[in-house]
């Protein structure tokens, strides 16, 4: 069948139904744009390149269906490389359509070129470059086929001489493949261990989600045995929330009950999970990975099986099957060892925890240091992180998307919120960029429109994303909500300096003369400040409103003190010892060229 490459390459995109680009125009790239409209295909013209790919990141992780990064090449390219990182880690199937300079001319060193492939071969799964007109269809699809096997970005790079040619092709065939449900033995092996455990728990992580039914087969597993759940870091929707056998995520800034249920483990479940090796550090002074226990971890990628833990089953294989395999071969008794005991301890230990959380209303020094003294006694009538958290909890609706920015206030958070369902919480992840929350949940949003989406951001990694507020108030973008923590500084950093390096702040303090919600209101926007914990209910209540009945997008910038959270890397840092000595007399004038 006669088409052009630029027909061709559509085809394949429909044939796949991805139907959502983001990006910024360029010339490259126009010849297939200019038919996205005919081909039902919306594209999404954001401000920068790197919020349009964590735009599709968020839409992805929202709807669970493929979405497209595309810009021109060279330049606009370039800027998607922090948002396709962030997708690897993620494990979000993205597409990345990189425009390549002419391939008649490329080693030339002509405009806008750049060795793109290179750029991007840590940052996806799977790469491709077109190699001949007649075979773009066929890439195309391959390309997709890959992001959609491993869960992650996939890129196609289509030198742009290539388009507007006429080729006579037959479009591809999809080919879909049934995903594994594990060793026959290692399945049975992984049963007679939580049969026979004392203190069973399960560890859920993002395969969970990822997986068709993954979470409900957990749930099923979880019941048989009354064993607690936990979740990994940034993934509290992993379980529901709700359910009296949720124990709330590990990691920084998690859920201290989690921590002290598995720590009590004789046999952990970690399922769909890559036990990443920030998710399970000490959190709030205590070592809790039970290193004794036995271990079964269940991957659908065999490389990250025993990779950061020691363990003693290792499967391969879909969260949902091999969960449904486990319940399935567990003995008749499995799980009665201890189960009124059991049963009540985490009922204990949640509520003691719950308690404690909610009485939690400031951030503790270390000893030595006065930071967080100082700051509350410096503005004693503004919220502390915290107070500004449950005040968000009491308008938060349960049904709602959020999106958490990386950053001390962000992360205080992170023990805060819980979902009923799946697909409902947007972190950046273990790449952890900041400029995350704002176009993540606007990606969320254009994905899940009748659902509410608040985005959450400090204020120092909110200014990466900011121009983006240029871009969400026109007509057909949907509104959203984004509340701005604000508190004049970099705050994870600031951490450090108060801990590391004596109260010498450089680069840590942001200007105090520029207003977000000033910034919300002159992009046609409608910005709001709050001051108290009434005032932050009351403005997220309205706002949220205004999001689903009158399409308003707010920005809400709460006001917070300069109190500072637990830092994110007390396992890296060491205080600094002076040598040799640094003196301003050694620095020598540079000549002029």
């Amino acid at each position: 069948m006669k088409m052009t490459t630029e027909e061709a390459f559509v085809k394949t995109l429909q044939m796949h139904g991805i139907d959502n680009a983001f990006g910024i125009i360029g010339s490259a790239m126009m010849p297939i744009s200019d038919i996205f409209p005919d081909a039902g295909i919306q594209f999404w013209d954001c401000a920068h390149e790197t919020s349009g790919g964590m735009m599709a990141d968020g839409y992805t992780r929202a709807t669970g269906k493929m979405s497209m990064m595309i810009a021109q090449n060279g330049p606009g390219i370039t800027n998607f490389v922090t948002a396709v990182k962030t997708a690897y880690w993620n494990h979000t199937p993205v597409l990345l359509v990189t425009p390549q300079a002419a391939n008649k001319t490329i080693g030339q060193g002509g405009f806008q070129e750049m060795e793109q492939m290179n750029l991007f071969a840590d940052c996806v799964a799977y790469q491709e470059e077109v190699r001949d007109p007649s075979r773009i269809a066929e890439t195309l699809n391959r390309v997709i086929m890959q992001a959609k096997r491993a869960s992650a970005p996939a890129q196609i790079n289509v030198p742009r001489d290539f388009w507007t040619q006429v080729i006579d092709i037959d479009l591809p065939v999809i080919v879909d493949f049934e995903l594994p449900q594990g060793g026959e033995q290692a399945v049975q092996d992984a049963a007679d261990l939580l049969s026979s455990a004392k203190f069973p728990v399960i560890l859920n992580g993002a395969g969970t989600i990822l997986s068709k039914g993954g979470i409900e087969a957990s749930r099923v597993l979880a019941e048989t045995l009354d064993a607690p759940v936990c979740v990994g870091y940034q993934h509290n929707d992993a379980f529901p929330g709700n359910h009296p056998l949720y124990a709330g995520p590990l990691g920084y800034n998690g859920s201290k009950a989690g921590m002290e249920l598995i720590k009590q483990a004789d046999v952990v479940l970690c399922l769909g999970t890559r036990l990443n090796p920030f998710s399970t550090l000490p959190g709030y002074g205590m070592e809790y990975w039970p290193t004794d226990a036995k271990i079964i971890q269940v991957d659908i990628n065999p490389d990250r099986i025993g990779l950061t833990k020691k363990v003693t089953v290792g499967i391969v294989g879909d969260a949902a099957k091999v969960a449904s395999g486990i319940t399935s071969k567990l003995s008749d008794g499995a799980g009665d060892t201890n189960r009124a005991e059991r049963k009540s301890t985490i009922a204990q230990t949640k509520s003691s925890w719950a308690q404690e959380l909610t009485s939690m209303n400031e951030e503790q020094d270390d000893p030595g240091t006065t930071w967080n003294q100082r700051a509350r006694a410096d503005k004693p009538d503004w919220m502390s992180p915290r107070m500004a958290w449950r005040a968000i909890q009491q308008a938060l609706p349960v049904e709602a998307i959020i999106s958490s920015d990386i950053g001390n206030n962000c992360a205080i958070g992170n023990a805060y919120p819980s979902f009923n369902d799946s697909r409902k919480y947007l972190a950046p992840g273990l790449f952890g960029p900041c400029g995350y929350g704002l176009p993540s949940i606007v990606g969320a949003k254009i994905g899940q429109r009748d659902t509410p989406v608040v985005g959450f951001a400090g204020d120092g990694a909110f200014g990466i994303s900011v121009n983006e507020l240029t871009a969400i108030g026109r007509g057909e973008w949907p509104a959203i909500t984004q509340i701005v923590f604000r508190n004049y500084q970099w705050g994870a950093e600031k951490r450090n300096s108060t801990l590391w390096f004596d109260d010498n702040f450089v680069g840590t303090e942001l200007d105090e003369g520029v207003s977000y919600a000033g910034i919300a209101n002159a992009c046609g926007l409608k910005g709001v400040i709050a001051r108290t914990q009434e005032e932050l209910t009351a403005a997220l209540d309205q706002a949220i409103k205004d999001q689903m009945e009158n399409g308003i997008t707010t920005l809400i910038e709460a006001m917070i003190n300069q109190e500072l959270g637990e830092p994110f890397r007390r396992d890296a840092m060491k205080k600094p010892v002076e040598v040799a000595g640094i003196s301003k007399d050694d620095m020598r004038e540079q000549p002029m060229a």
